[in-house]
């Protein structure tokens, strides 16, 4: 099983490279700046979910994207927890053949994460639904005409390779696959592809901070541009708990 779903997603990424070649493609070098918080709530089965994403543009010199995205954690057991939560996007004009203007997004999801341990490593399987309303701007009065309504289905798989004894230096390795599916998507089905990998360090029991490379191929609405951007990020990581 686990050797079918390496080999799904490397085809899916190997396949956005293929059909990306056929069409006009431009690339882009973007900074990432993230922090993501799975905070338990009073020694509870309940959780927070804070997390914040800064992503930039051109080496980090022109906004490129905001996301904000709080949720609510449910544990079911130690190697199972199911998220809810809701997301604010605002995402600005950026490289070679930027969007007219920026728009916002009104997002729902809810995502099942599952954990285990196979060939000596530990590996996380997500997979999170997106209900998205995207905000249709009139780039001459910046006004919002229309919230288009998309759904999106999102998999990731993630592994980490301890480099130290005491395990505090590992490599972290993910791939992530998005595909959008319902009435208002025709041209794009298939969304984006993310492919990272990066060097870690345990900091302390609660927190942990990443910093790599991630490969995202996506394909933009309309099917015909496509974006290989080449991304530094940096993930810091905590579950320090809120209250006891």
């Amino acid at each position: 099983m686990l050797k079918h779903i390496l080999l799904l997603a490397l085809a899916a990424s190997l396949a956005s490279q293929t059909v990306s070649a056929a069409d006009h493609t431009e690339s882009n070098q973007n900074l990432w700046l993230n922090y993501v918080g799975d905070h338990p709530l009073f020694g509870s089965k309940w959780g927070l979910h804070l997390e914040s994403q800064f992503r930039r543009a051109d080496y980090g010199q022109h906004e490129q994207q905001l996301l904000l995205r709080p949720g609510i954690n449910y544990t079911i057991s130690p190697a199972l927890t199911l998220t809810a939560g809701y997301a604010w996007v605002e995402t600005h004009p950026y490289g070679d053949i930027p969007i007219a203007a920026e728009f916002p997004e009104n997002r729902l999801w809810e995502q099942v994460a599952y954990t285990h341990k196979a060939l000596g490593l530990d590996w996380t399987h997500r997979l999170r639904l997106e209900q998205r309303r995207i905000g249709e701007v009139n780039p001459a009065t910046q006004d919002v005409t229309n919230w288009r309504y998309e759904n999106r289905i999102r998999y990731m798989l993630r592994t980490t390779v301890p480099l130290s004894d005491d395990k505090k230096w590992y490599l972290a390795l993910w791939d992530e696959v998005f595909v959008n599916f319902g009435s208002n998507v025709s041209m794009n089905y298939f969304d984006q592809n993310r492919a990272f990998i990066g060097l870690g360090r345990q900091l302390t029991a609660t927190t942990k901070l990443e910093i790599g490379f991630m490969e995202q191929t996506l394909q933009r609405r309309g099917g015909v541009v496509w974006e290989n951007n080449h991304t530094c990020a940096v993930w810091l990581m905590s579950k320090w708990p809120f209250g006891k």
